[in-house]
């Protein structure tokens, strides 16, 4: 299963022991699929408000499972036509991760604010990887009291992406959601350094040319201007 370099961060950062994966806004399917070959989890769940794009990914998942799942296999694929605001996590027990990625960061924070609320006490996390407005979605995921389990960088296609993995559960050591970033920043091969340098240097550019009468703006932009590599 071929992986662009977003992807395949996002795979690699998944460990076992979910009982339930969500691949939201999953369009063609890609990790969900690579997920389901890896059985990385149970159950798998692709989610889509497309009609179309769901109704084309069930023939490829039929097909796909009948070559590479054993019809024994406690591995299962399930296809949801729906807002990902209205994920039916009640109906499954177990622990749960969340896939937002590839959508802006104001509709990942409306995603996210939809789901914390009505699931107290369910073991979910979320794996995130928006697209603009990192800083607001920082905020939010403060004020919803969740906590960092990673993050980190990737650049794909001369772009670089946040990759936020996230918690909601109450844990024994909690460490903090940084409205910049902590973890982010740390790196130890030298491209990955140049990769952290040039994203700190686009945000502080980006919030410069944001700063007149946004207060939002000049806050970030002094966090980032904080930020030591």
């Amino acid at each position: 299963m071929k992986l662009g370099k977003r992807l395949q961060q996002i795979k690699t950062m998944i460990p076992r022991g979910y009982d339930h994966i969500w691949d939201t806004c999953c369009d063609h399917g890609l990790l969900g699929a690579a997920l389901l070959q890896n059985d990385v989890a149970p159950n798998i769940h692709f989610v889509d408000i497309v009609p179309e794009l769901i109704a084309e990914l069930e023939a490829k998942l039929h097909k796909f499972s009948a070559k590479l799942i054993p019809a024994d296999s406690a591995l299962r694929w399930h296809t949801h036509c729906i807002n990902t605001n209205a994920l039916p996590l009640n109906a499954y027990s177990g622990k749960h991760l969340v896939i937002i990625a590839g959508v802006g960061g104001d509709l990942t924070q409306e995603i996210v604010t939809a789901i914390v609320p009505h699931h107290a006490g369910a073991k979910i996390d979320f794996l995130l990887c928006p697209v603009h407005h990192e800083y607001a979605l920082r905020q939010q995921l403060i004020q919803l009291e969740c906590h960092l389990l990673d993050e980190t960088l990737v650049e794909e296609n001369q772009r670089i992406y946040e990759i936020l993995y996230i918690s909601t559960n109450a844990r024994a050591v909690k460490v903090p959601i940084q409205p910049v970033g902590s973890l982010l920043w740390q790196a130890n091969k030298p491209e990955a350094v140049l990769v952290r340098k040039q994203y700190l240097k686009t945000r502080i550019q980006h919030y410069q040319r944001q700063t007149r009468n946004n207060h939002l703006a000049k806050e970030a932009l002094a966090a980032y201007q904080r930020v030591i590599l």
